[in-house]
């Protein structure tokens, strides 16, 4: 009877704590009704005598993926989605680097990567050189998901993709006459133009960081060229303590310089600002020229410093900012 009563209290006692355990992943932090997100699609030498007709379509398509991760944020969504969905509308767009738009390498093909970090555990997934994907961000996301690996490239990324039931499109699918027009013109002058990548980062109600970035590379690129995009650390980094980080440039250089985790960790480790130490990596460890970041730290603050001649950029907050801007 003794041993009875005992199964029975703990067999209570294991009910109880599964209860708590599961009403603490639905409600995991109280929402706190704050938010931030950051989004960027690309910097580069942008011309300031740049069409009105063509400046107000980048203006207009920024405020469409800034609208769209604001109204997931409000609604109480997570920082990991907001990321997702927000790239997911920059790789439909072809006026961006990334999916539909993504560049050409030399050989006429193109090669996408991407990364999404989760700053509450520092999980994270990406693919580099997929060459029929057309959401290499949810791909990147599945990587984190659904294996036990960060990175996978190429046919192995692809055949991942298909046992997850995603779509792979022709190389046609991607091909738009502007990136062809400009493959052509670049492999004349032998001049890199502007740096193309779209990325997003956010701070969402529970608290959590989130980044996400996503390209077609450089143009005119070797083929099985990997940047600064898909690898965790240099072109996107997320985490708690700290902020969350998506890159865009000449990703060598941010390669060498590991920037995206070094504004985490001059923040953490020598308790800088979050715009102290973007502006560290930006304007004293790069050259000009070399590109720009967006961040966004644990409290909602956000920098989103380039220099280059402009960055495609938008934020949004909970107190009301909402504005898109490409020069200074």
């Amino acid at each position: 009877m003794k041993n009875f009563t005992i199964a029975i209290l703990l067999t209570a006692a294991y009910l109880f704590f599964s209860m708590e355990v599961n009403a603490q992943e639905k409600n995991p932090v109280v929402r706190s009704n704050k938010y931030t997100i950051v989004i960027h699609g690309g910097a580069g030498t942008i011309s300031r005598e740049l069409p009105d007709s063509i400046k107000q379509a980048y203006l207009s398509s920024l405020k469409k993926a800034l609208q769209i991760g604001k109204d997931i944020l409000a609604k109480g969504g997570t920082s990991l989605d907001a990321v997702e969905k927000v790239i997911n509308y920059f790789e439909n767009d072809p006026k961006f680097n990334a999916g539909k738009g993504a560049v050409y390498t030399s050989a006429g093909t193109h090669e996408m990567d991407a990364a999404i970090m989760d700053g509450r555990d520092l999980s994270c997934g990406a693919v580099a050189g997929v060459e029929h994907i057309a959401h290499p961000i949810s791909l990147a996301r599945l990587v984190m998901e659904k294996t036990p690996h960060v990175l996978l490239a190429y046919q192995g990324a692809e055949k991942f993709a298909k046992s997850v039931g995603i779509k792979l499109e022709p190389q046609s699918y991607f091909d738009t006459p502007e990136r062809l027009k400009q493959l052509k013109e670049y492999q004349k002058k032998l001049k890199e133009g502007k740096h193309g990548t779209v990325g997003c980062v956010c701070l969402d109600e529970y608290g959590n960081l989130a980044a996400g970035t996503s390209t077609g590379g450089m143009t005119n690129k070797l083929p099985g060229r990997i940047g600064d995009s898909p690898l965790i650390g240099d072109g996107t980094y997320a985490n708690n303590k700290t902020c969350a980080i998506s890159c865009t440039g000449w990703g060598e250089k941010f390669i060498k310089h590991t920037v995206a985790f070094n504004v985490s960790a001059l923040m953490e480790y020598k308790g800088l600002t979050l715009k102290q130490a973007a502006d560290e990596m930006i304007y004293k460890q790069l050259q000009p020229g070399d590109g720009g970041l967006i961040a966004v730290d644990r409290k909602g603050n956000y920098a989103t410093p380039f220099s280059t001649s402009g960055m495609f950029r938008g934020v949004a907050t909970s107190s009301g900012t909402f504005k898109v801007a490409i020069w200074k």
